[in-house]
């Protein structure tokens, strides 16, 4: 079959969305917004505290008063994005609590990249920038990404102890299904001529190939 041409869209050419009712209101979501914005483009590293506080429009003294440091500020952003991804990935899984683990595998991936289509600018700070943070920062976070990892193993040991799974090897079959959504925040747009949720879908389905579901 001939691959359609696609040129693939520049994730910070999406807007700068943040979860509804998760982040702070007034100077200090804003701050918030600014800091995605320019870790999407710039990584931590390229990013200085007054260019946050100049598109926010207030001196770096005012964003000190909100946030004791840049870290302070990614550190945030990583945690929302690991507590959304929690948020979704414990709905899935008590969704389908009662189904076979193919249907609720398939949940937890359909779940974990449609987070990726609908926060991109926050699914790439949160996956891409959370080495720069230090240990005591990233703890909060690592403890939630722990958890979501736990939901996937869960399933996956269900699955091979029903024998709906086939697996050699589940430490790297966590690991895979785990990474297959990460990348979707950097490319997923109108371009693909694809909906979020047939992305999903067959990322689901491509999830089930890994653990051998139905073979």
């Amino acid at each position: 079959m001939e691959l359609p041409d696609w040129e693939p869209r520049r994730v910070v050419a999406m807007g700068v969305v943040l979860p509804e009712g998760v982040t702070p209101p007034g100077t200090r979501g804003k701050i918030l917004e600014a800091g995605l914005e320019l870790f999407a483009e710039s990584g931590f590293a390229g990013a200085s505290i007054r260019q946050i506080a100049g598109i926010v429009g207030i001196n770096s003294a005012t964003l000190y008063a909100h946030y004791p440091s840049k870290g302070h500020v990614l550190a945030e952003l990583v945690r929302i994005g690991h507590e959304e991804m929690r948020t979704r990935l414990t709905e899935a899984a008590d969704g389908t609590r009662d189904d076979s683990a193919a249907r609720q595998l398939a949940a937890l991936v359909r779940a974990h990249v449609l987070l990726h289509t609908d926060y991109p600018l926050l699914a790439v700070v949160t996956n891409s920038e959370l080495h720069a943070l230090s240990p005591e920062l990233a703890a909060p976070s690592l403890r939630l990404r722990e958890e979501c990892r736990r939901l996937l193993a869960d399933v996956l040991e269900r699955g091979m102890k029903n024998g709906e799974f086939e697996l050699d090897d589940p430490l790297l079959a966590v690991t895979a299904i785990g990474g297959l959504g990460v990348q979707v925040a950097q490319w997923f747009g109108p371009a693909l001529q694809r909906t979020r949720e047939q992305v999903a879908e067959q990322y689901a389905q491509f999830a089930l190939r890994i653990v051998g579901a139905g073979h």
